[in-house]
């Protein structure tokens, strides 16, 4: 097989086959670099606490690069508008949060929820709510800080005991028990306030620690081009053994033929 390897036709096609298994190699790097590229954080302060206004807009979902943020708006609390959303988890206990309806002070008066805090057991939550209607009753502005976190999708009750008990911060869900609430426009969001009333324990909410996702549709392209170019050599190799096994077949013939012809030679 070397001396038809060797032959010029087929050094020629080795070339073509290893400029092709090149290509393929180019292109499975670039499906590379493109999973990387599309699997790296950003880096960002998300312990800078930045206005509400200059990262999300109401009625849309706010973008990632959002999730997580420490931000900051004024507005004024609704009263009457605190639920409970059981099945909450602070330092690893299950409890109730208290949820208010926040109405900002902009444009249109967009809504947002705001988590106020954690309590161990729901009579706890239940009058820190109550208070908390009777002291917000006046509407007085506030400013409020706190950590920006994407709406949660509501829960279907599995039993009819918890057909009226929230699970979810869930704003599709919430603005429909919001007393006297129009169409104004509202965030797809919630934030976790940063300082819980009197009677609630402060919520769990560390900064958030972006994980590495590589684009496996990438890898899966870039696996797929190592084989095509694998294959192209493999093309060439098997060519040559084809050729190989042609002329040894003929070969034999010709000494098979010669063989019987000297045969009735010698008959004769």
């Amino acid at each position: 097989m070397l001396s038809i390897m060797l032959r010029p036709r087929w050094v020629l096609a080795l070339l073509g086959a290893l400029a092709v298994a090149a290509v393929f190699a180019l292109l499975g790097q670039w499906q590379i670099a493109r999973a990387v590229d599309a699997g790296q954080t950003v880096d960002r302060s998300t312990e800078v606490v930045q206005p509400l206004a200059g990262i999300a807009d109401p009625d849309a979902p706010i973008k990632q690069s959002a999730t997580g943020q420490m931000v900051s708006v004024d507005g004024r609390y609704v009263a009457g508008d605190e639920q409970l959303i059981s099945g909450r988890l602070n330092g690893g206990t299950a409890g109730f949060w208290v949820v208010s309806h926040f109405q900002i002070d902009a444009a249109g008066e967009p809504a947002i929820p705001v988590a106020r805090g954690w309590a161990a057991d729901a009579e706890a939550a239940e009058a820190v709510a109550a208070e908390l209607a009777e002291q917000e009753s006046s509407g007085e502005s506030v400013t409020l800080t706190g950590r920006l976190l994407p709406t949660e999708g509501p829960e279907i009750p599995t039993d009819a005991a918890g057909a009226h008990v929230m699970r979810a911060v869930a704003v599709s869900a919430l603005i429909n028990l919001w007393a006297d609430f129009d169409n104004r426009s509202v965030y797809s969001a919630y934030i976790v306030s940063a300082e819980p009333p009197a009677g609630l324990v402060q919520i769990d909410s560390p900064e958030p620690n972006p994980e590495v996702e590589l684009n496996w549709l990438n890898i899966f392209y870039a696996v797929e081009w190592a084989v095509f170019a694998g294959f192209a050599v493999f093309l060439w190799y098997r060519l040559v053994r084809d050729q190989w096994e042609r002329e040894r077949e003929e070969a034999e013939d010709d000494a098979a033929a010669a063989s019987a012809g000297e045969s009735l030679s010698n008959r004769a």
